[in-house]
């Protein structure tokens, strides 16, 4: 127990009960995704689990990323992703969103899963450009339509020159725009190996 925890006492973001943000029996009440083809979703978007990702996002509770990324190595070690030679690329915020935010929430969790799980991590492959076309809603073609060449590739790229097979990774999945515009603008470099793995959808 660090000295913070002794004046601000861990709690799960569900229950309330002391000690974690995310308890055992709250996890237990969210429901599995799995497999579908070359996509993992480890939970539904929904509980804990919920609640946890939002902390993170939105309120800045960086030691939430920890409790996620040690559910999602539990999680993933029983999956036949266990002992691959995999690169973990985790999807990027526009530069100024980052600065406003502080950090990435999908770089501070993918880091640490990656590292667990022995992958190879590049949290600087993938560049995220500004959209000059306004959002409308989360779901439909419109987000499809803003998200058309919004990711760009660094100088790193010769490292994809299919060495590894790729895992893009997310902390939610929604309509799949997102991971599917990335894909494309590395598959465009000749990637062909690309896999997709959200902690929730």
């Amino acid at each position: 127990m660090g000295i913070l925890d002794l004046f601000f006492p861990k709690a799960c973001l569900e229950c309330g009960k002391e000690g974690k943000y995310i308890c055992e029996s709250c996890l237990k009440k969210v429901r599995k995704v799995g497999f579908a083809k070359d996509k993992l979703s480890i939970f539904r978007y929904e509980g804990v689990i919920r609640k946890a990702i939002i902390a993170l996002k939105y309120k800045y509770t960086t030691e939430v990323a920890k409790e996620l990324a040690d559910i999602c190595v539990r999680n993933l070690k029983s999956t036949n992703l266990i002992n691959k030679n995999y690169l973990l690329i985790p999807i990027p915020l526009h530069w100024h969103k980052q600065n406003v935010r502080g950090f990435n929430q999908a770089e501070e969790i993918g880091k640490l899963v990656a590292r667990e799980m022995n992958w190879k991590y590049e949290p600087n492959l993938l560049i995220k450009k500004v959209s000059t076309k306004p959002q409308v809603g989360l779901k439909g073609s419109t987000r499809h339509e803003n998200l058309k060449g919004v990711f760009s590739l660094s100088s790193n790229y010769s490292l994809i020159t299919n060495r590894y097979p790729l895992i893009l990774f997310d902390d939610v999945l929604t309509t799949g725009s997102t991971l599917s515009e990335a894909s494309k603008t590395l598959r465009k470099a000749g990637v062909k190996r690309i896999f997709w793995l959200t902690i929730a959808k």
